[in-house]
């Protein structure tokens, strides 16, 4: 056996039973704790953590059911394999399995099969220990990586704005252009890191989102505006149709939803529509589906760009899978932005052809549904 030697609870309310067991499993190396009820068994988990548990179903005040029930949701707890055992025929499985159990196994047992199932259960262990553990280093690196490259992007930013301010004396226009670029990239570059962190919440199941209600009408104005400025640029028309029918004042505009997420989702989909397309227009609509409850709202970006192959239509929503266009950029935009609506109970879809240019389309409650 290795050095440490996996720490199995034994809980049963017969003392026979309990030694039966304790006298296999240690033969096998195993370290062993013996309990008699349910109760003891949550007792003891809040002060040590087995490697797994072999639990009795039928004890008194307390059943191998309720005490499984009440460990699985106790959620600050890593993952620890619960093997059920039963002397009676009557024992449900599927209720034993149902409440979080992991294998179950009926008395009188075998003694090797008991053995392969103890071992399949801590194999099990140690391989959802392994991915935990290299979840929460990934994290840890990508939050250090994030923090240690903002932190100096910021400072750098702010020292050549006072260049350019002639803080320092006076610098030449040309030296001044080519530090503005160099402020526009490491902005660029800022968002992208911004961008990662935000992506590694959602995949972590760590972002929190702040509901409330919010004018979409407005948002979408805003964002519109703020972009306006890139499609001129570039003599694209840029605009904004409301097919709301609703009749009434701006509450028949509402959504609740993450206001800043789903401004960030506009953001990045309208700002793509407009850097993929060199001729024609950009087209942001919006209105509610279907008329009668439950409401969604639809909103759809079109632009006349090059469009999407099918080919790369069915990866465009995965992380780090940039396009084929010479101006895609990282791939993580569309991975968060189809992320955001998912948490918000909604879908971003696109239809598109090669030639006609891309339709993007977010379906998003109204009001979030109930958890």
């Amino acid at each position: 056996m290795a050095a440490n030697p996996a720490h199995i609870f034994v809980v049963d309310d017969s003392a026979d039973n309990r030694f039966l067991l304790q006298a296999l499993l240690e033969d096998e190396g195993y370290q062993i704790t013996t309990l008699d009820s349910g109760q003891d068994l949550l007792n003891a988990v809040g002060e040590a953590l087995p490697d797994l548990i072999l639990l009795d179903i039928m004890m008194p005040e307390m059943s191998g059911y309720e005490a499984t029930r009440q460990l699985r949701n106790r959620s600050e707890l890593p993952f620890i394999p619960i093997l059920l055992v039963t002397a009676h025929e009557r024992s449900n499985v599927v209720e034993g399995l149902d409440t979080g159990a992991d294998d179950f196994i009926r008395k009188p047992f075998n003694a090797d099969e008991l053995l392969a199932r103890v071992r399949a259960l801590l194999r099990l262990k140690r391989s959802v220990d392994a991915e935990r553990e290299i979840t929460q280093q990934r994290d840890d690196f990508v939050s250090r990586l994030t923090h240690d490259l903002r932190t100096p992007l910021v400072a750098a930013n702010r020292m050549l704005t006072l260049v350019t301010d002639d803080a320092f004396g006076e610098v030449p226009e040309d030296a001044k252009d080519a530090i503005t670029q160099t402020i526009r990239n490491n902005d660029h570059l800022l968002a992208m890191v911004n961008t990662l962190l935000e992506v590694y919440r959602y995949e972590a199941g760590r972002k929190e989102t702040a509901i409330a209600p919010f004018n979409l009408n407005r948002l979408l104005e805003e964002v519109v505006a703020e972009l306006r400025p890139l499609a001129q640029e570039k003599q694209l028309e840029l605009k904004l149709e409301d097919l709301v029918e609703d009749q009434g004042d701006d509450r028949r505009y509402t959504l609740q939803a993450d206001r800043l997420e789903i401004r960030r989702v506009m953001v990045n989909l309208i700002g793509n529509a407009v850097k993929f397309t060199d001729a024609g227009f950009v087209q942001v609509s919006f209105q509610k589906i279907p008329p009668a409850a439950p409401v969604y709202w639809c909103i759809k970006v079109r632009d006349t760009g090059p469009g999407i192959s099918s080919a790369d239509q069915a990866e465009i929503f995965a992380w780090f899978r940039p396009g084929k266009h010479r101006r895609s950029g990282s791939g993580l935009g569309l991975h968060l932005s189809q992320r955001i609506i998912k948490a918000h109970a909604g879908t971003l879809t696109l239809q598109s052809e090669v030639g006609s240019g891309s339709t993007f389309t977010i379906e998003i409650p109204v009001q979030p549904p109930e958890k």
